[in-house]
């Protein structure tokens, strides 16, 4: 959220080294003859703490080593990180990033898909690095501005801390205020933004790249068809391009007719789609009709789709592979199940989670490094935690109607999470802390947990010297970090070569950051 130029007080968020909260308050007179609050800080709580007439939210630089923000012409429900060859992990700033997204556009033959290349990421004013420069550059400006007399202020809107990527097209002007904002840390080289797109002749629901060939993406359109899209000569294009020309330039260049290499035609559009990240091609898809179809790689570049595997009485809401069993995946759905299946039987589940949540279960994320956790997220805002290894031992398979297992010792969650206050859209776990994942809302926030956490209240104390602002009892003492300042969140990924690095697309754009204490 950006920081405006008069305020009277300012909600700056704040990365709370590991049980300390994200929010913080500090109350900051702007008028030069008053002397600055001493007030003790507290933890402002999104959608229970009031925000004043005169207040407005304004984050801290120093709760992130990075946030970069960006756009395409139109909202993407769905986006994936592509794996690249730049190495992992890495974590020495500037970053370069690739991803691939796919729009909901006014029109129907407005919509695209687009392979995004994201380079010279650097700190910006972020970090306590960086806070530190800022200070030394701001004190040398005000002597500056002191002797000239002229009263103007430096680093103008530089001070918002973001670095928003703005628009490649538009004149010198625009392009002037664009690297402006984006220059950041003295040194740093504007970051600058790539692209391609192919044209697609309907709304993406979701996208999903192949892990052992990212550039091969599966697409789900609101058309109820699967597309699978070859990207790989645009994203080498991109990987060997250093400058946006002005026939790539977002804006300018039309988007490329495509071929699909396969095309399946659902009995109803839907959402979920996911690939296995242990047999290369294998991509499982499953609809609003309850359908769930396993496809197999097969001869001369072509896909084999198996008839529809059968179980949940609802939508299916989204699928998950297993990352160590080739034949293993699960599913949620609006039944309010979760189910564990064989993609060798398609009569039912093997295992099923009847009334894992008491609404519909919205989305699922397997552990890749803990093979036995499975996270979900739903519709009345709870993430809750899964050990499988309770679904072997307690679990009966459920029947097409819905049925429920009839041990009364069914398999139960080990962990809930019910600060979201709107439905949750999507929940990841992170792929190099296994005891960490990621969830966000519709009700526009953003949350990392570390289920390693416990209230330190020693810790507390000894950090409040710091600027560290109590924290509620009410707050679970799992939330690490909280990130907002986003409308409509839809997805969330962590980049699985930059650890902590997190990437988020909503109904305003995509954010790129990373907590400074991740």
């Amino acid at each position: 959220m950006r920081n405006p130029k008069k305020v009277k007080a300012k909600v700056k968020a704040k990365a709370k080294p590991k049980a300390k909260k994200a929010f913080d308050i500090q109350q900051e007179e702007m008028e030069l003859d008053e002397e600055p609050s001493t007030s003790t800080a507290k933890v402002w709580r999104p959608g229970i703490d009031p925000v004043d007439e005169d207040e407005e939210l304004a984050y801290d630089p120093t709760a992130y080593d990075c946030l970069h923000r960006f756009e395409v012409d139109w909202p993407c429900l769905s986006f994936d990180v592509l794996k690249d060859d730049l190495g992992g992990p890495r974590s020495t700033f500037p970053h370069t990033v690739y991803l691939v997204c796919g729009t909901q556009a006014a029109r129907v033959r407005q919509n695209y898909v687009a392979f995004l290349k994201l380079a010279q990421l650097g700190q910006g004013r972020h970090g306590k690095k960086a806070a530190a420069e800022d200070d030394d550059s701001d004190a040398s400006s005000a002597d500056e501005d002191s002797d000239s007399n002229d009263g103007s202020s430096s680093g103008g809107e530089e001070r918002d801390g973001e670095e928003d990527m703005g628009e490649q097209g538009g004149d010198k002007e625009s392009k002037r205020q664009g690297k402006a904002r984006m220059r950041g840390a003295a040194g740093e080289p504007p970051a600058t933004f790539h692209y391609r797109r192919v044209a697609m002749p309907c709304g993406v629901n979701r996208i999903r790249a192949m892990p052992q060939q990212p550039a091969l993406v599966a697409v789900w359109g609101d058309n109820a068809q699967v597309k699978l899209i070859d990207g790989s000569k645009l994203v080498s294009e991109l990987a060997s391009e250093t400058e946006p020309t002005a026939a790539t330039a977002k804006g300018r260049s039309k988007p490329m007719d495509l071929k699909p290499l396969a095309t399946h035609s659902h009995s109803a559009e839907g959402f979920a789609l996911d690939w296995s990240p242990v047999r290369p091609g294998r991509l499982a898809s499953g609809d609003n009709r309850h359908r769930i179809h396993v496809w197999e790689p097969a001869e001369g570049g072509r896909w084999a789709v198996g008839g529809a595997h059968q179980g949940h009485s609802g939508a299916v809401e989204d699928l998950q592979w297993s990352p160590s069993e080739d034949t293993v995946f699960a599913s949620c759905g609006t039944d309010h199940t979760i189910r564990i299946w064989d993609s060798r039987e398609r009569g039912r589940p093997m295992l099923t989670a009847a009334d894992a949540h008491p609404s519909d279960v919205n989305v699922i994320s397997w552990n890749r490094s803990v093979a036995y956790m499975l996270a979900s997220g739903a519709d009345d805002g709870g993430v809750r935690i899964w050990d499988l290894r309770t679904f072997a031992s307690s679990s009966a398979p459920a029947s097409a109607e819905g049925a429920k297992s009839a041990s009364p010792s069914g398999p139960t969650h080990v962990a809930q999470f019910t600060y979201h206050r709107s439905h949750v859209t999507s929940v990841e776990w992170c792929p190099y802390e296994g005891s960490m994942l990621a969830s966000c809302s519709a009700d526009n926030q953003l949350a990392v947990w570390d289920l390693a956490l416990e209230r330190d209240p020693e810790e507390e104390a000894a950090l409040a010297p710091e600027g560290n602002a109590a924290t509620p009892e009410d707050l679970p003492a799992q939330l690490l970090f909280l990130h907002a300042g986003q409308t409509d969140l839809k997805e969330l990924h962590w980049h699985p070569q930059i650890p902590g690095v997190l990437v988020s697309t909503a109904g305003d754009g995509f954010n790129l950051f990373k907590a400074s204490n991740m």
